[in-house]
């Protein structure tokens, strides 16, 4: 269960339905005190402190310092050790190798191509397939701002990455099994679509018969093991 009483500053993703599955998806792996675990875009740290109470070494990283600053305001009042890094993940974490990385990008498809520099939005918003930040995350190895997931684990880590079904789940799984992992849905849940996407309704449908007319969202959690 994640951590209740979070402080969130303005700006911040507060922990949603995406957040509560990726968290159920943690509670099936096996962590303790020499698991190394980092989160990618860690929002209020929600994750972070789960994995950090049930013993991992945690680092939390986020491109947003409002963001940056939430976590460390939350790890301070749970008394929970956890470093909170400010930027793109490849660049503070590489060269170091982990146990489990989870993954909570920004995927909802918006209409710009240009991902957002600063607001809210940088916490959802990605290009208009969705993919923008999931692709970086499926790439084999990293570059100046792509998080590389694949290269940042260890033999036998694993990546637990959560998103939504608009944006392919299945390419997801074969971009990953392109990086030499064994990659594959592990559980899915739909929820009512809110503001942002009802918001982009018009939009949306104009895009393809991807999108469903009947406003639920499909969540999806992918699972990738190194081999």
């Amino acid at each position: 269960m994640l951590p209740a009483g979070l402080i969130a500053l303005p700006g911040v993703y507060r922990p949603q339905a995406d957040t509560r599955l990726l968290a159920a998806a943690l509670d099936h792996e096996d962590l303790g005190p020499r698991t190394q675990v980092p989160e990618i875009g860690t929002g209020t740290g929600a994750l972070a402190l789960h994995a950090a109470g049930r013993g991992a070494r945690v680092t939390a990283v986020d491109v947003s310092w409002p963001a940056v600053l939430t976590a460390r305001l939350n790890a301070l009042r749970r008394r929970l050790p956890q470093r909170v890094l400010h930027g793109h993940f490849a660049a503070r974490a590489a060269p170091l190798r982990f146990d489990l990385v989870l993954a909570h990008p920004p995927y909802v498809p918006a209409p710009r191509a240009r991902l957002p520099s600063h607001g809210p939005q940088r916490a959802w918003d990605a290009d208009p397939d969705g993919r923008r930040v999931i692709d970086r995350i499926c790439l084999a190895a990293p570059a100046r701002i792509c998080s590389a997931a694949p290269a940042s684990l260890r033999p036998g880590g694993i990546l637990l990455m959560v998103h939504s079904g608009m944006c392919g789940a299945e390419e997801t799984v074969a971009r990953l099994t392109r990086a030499r992992l064994a990659a594959e849905i592990t559980a899915t849940a739909s929820i009512p679509w809110g503001p942002v996407l009802r918001s982009r309704r018009p939009w949306l449908e104009r895009q393809g018969p991807a999108t469903r007319a009947e406003l639920w969202e499909e969540l999806v959690i992918i699972r990738a093991r190194h081999l």
